[in-house]
């Protein structure tokens, strides 16, 4: 016999977008249950750029002392090597606000701080090892949803007034309501790998670009969280070119990490991240709501997709806690308007980075076949600033007026419609937990 359980807002899956609305709903006394489907938060090569809009919101949370105490690294400014030297594309200190910088903070400390904030308020239950298998319905109505308890085996079904979709782009909930999202065009993949880093090393971010080659490096502290662009589809070509084959590519590109890449000890040390970028073109049904990459998948450029989650967590709250806190069913037409809200700014950085895509990487990424990068000034990262008559006229204007690049610094670390945490979600600074 299957065991039923009962809540007014269920969220499956525990990611950003996930637990903040889990914390939001709590604290407007509405009771909610937050469905995970593994057993923590330790996985490897996700989304760890917590951005300036993010850290304001921790703040209004009550949350930002907490946060100051994990392991982060900042980002002040974005600069990326070319092989005429070094460009500053984006200078975060140009920011409007008291948070100057992007936070580069491992996601599951991230996860742990805002799960750990919502299991102190009386309303919240957070059900790990629980993956979502089916969803229920009354009529054509969404109420809830059936899932595996992945620790035995066993299935269970729990009901709920409102039904909010926040497992991935690989949502198992939109998939099982029928919903099919538009996809985009998308030229690249990524392969994310580790490399040991030395207090030698410069901190924060590094870009490299080199003709149709492209890494992104991110600060962990003793390692570099290395992401590679490959051509869309080339996995299987690059790794039949075998392992010295890409040490020789990293080591063209980047040289001043040639003496580390013993490190990589086989191609499994690297993992494929299948880029897409998708959207709904509704969101919602008669009881559920999607957000994050459940509605809208993004690409990696600009390490935007946590902030982007977390805002329409932030909307979807705000528009909704008030109806599911008076008891009532939640009308679909309160849900078009968290999409309606939170839809355009979802465009407007998907169609940048369409034009990312097609700009930076020529359409292509680097194939098995493609030559290693030259070293022309790639010899450090720290290397001589770029002579301003070899840039393109984008990057001779941002050489050239300064001030301009606190125009890209706003469009990646705030975006073009930042969310603010609710009245009845504010909090003094809470206590840091030892």
């Amino acid at each position: 016999m299957l065991n039923v359980a009962r809540t007014t807002c269920l969220v499956v899956g525990g990611g950003p977008a996930g637990l903040v609305l889990g914390l939001l709903m709590a604290r407007a006394g509405v009771e909610v249950t937050v469905l995970e489907k593994h057993a923590d938060f330790l996985r490897d090569f996700r989304g760890d750029t917590v951005h300036a809009s993010t850290l304001t919101l921790l703040d209004e949370l009550g949350l930002g002392e907490r946060f100051a105490t994990l392991p982060h690294r900042r980002l002040d400014r974005a600069q990326v090597q070319l092989d005429e030297g070094l460009v500053t594309v984006a200078d975060l200190s140009r920011l409007p606000g008291t948070h100057k910088h992007i936070a580069l903070v491992p996601q599951w400390d991230f996860l742990d701080l805002v799960a750990d904030a919502a299991e102190e308020e009386p309303t919240f239950t957070l059900r790990r090892n629980a993956e979502a298998i089916g969803l229920l319905h009354d009529g054509d109505r969404v109420a809830g949803v059936r899932y595996r308890d992945r620790t035995d085996g066993s299935e269970h079904e729990i009901r709920a007034s409102l039904t909010v979709a926040c497992d991935g782009r690989g949502s198992a909930v939109r998939a099982a309501a029928g919903l099919v999202p538009r996809s985009f065009g998308v030229p690249i993949d990524v392969w994310w790998f580790r490399l040991p880093r030395r207090e030698t090393d410069p901190a924060g971010g590094v870009g490299r670009i080199s003709g149709s080659q492209l890494a992104v490096l991110i600060d962990r502290g003793d390692y570099w969280q290395c992401a590679f662009l490959i051509r869309k589809g080339a996995d299987a070509e690059m790794r039949a070119a075998g392992l010295e084959r890409f040490r020789e590519r990293i080591a063209g590109l980047l040289p001043w990490m040639a003496d580390r890449l013993d490190a990589l000890t086989s191609l499994d040390d690297v993992k494929l991240l299948d880029v897409k970028l998708n959207r709904l073109h509704t969101w919602h049904r008669d009881g559920l709501l999607l957000i994050g990459d459940a509605a809208h998948a993004m690409s990696p450029v600009g390490g935007v997709g946590i902030n982007l989650a977390i805002a329409d967590a932030v909307a979807a709250a705000r528009l909704l806690a008030p109806a599911l806190r008076a008891g009532g069913i939640v009308p679909r037409s309160l849900l078009w308007q968290v999409q309606l809200r939170r839809w355009w700014p979802t465009a407007l950085i998907q169609a940048g980075q369409r034009i990312a895509h097609r700009v930076a990487f020529g359409g292509r990424g680097a194939t098995a076949s493609t030559p290693a990068a030259g070293t022309a000034a790639a010899g450090a990262v720290t290397g001589e600033p770029a002579p301003v008559e070899a840039l393109p006229v984008p990057l001779r204007l941002l050489r050239r007026f300064p001030v301009l690049q606190g125009v890209p610094a706003r469009l990646v670390a705030i975006g073009p419609l930042p969310e603010h945490a609710p009245t009845w979600a504010r909090r003094a600074p809470l206590p840091v937990r030892g």
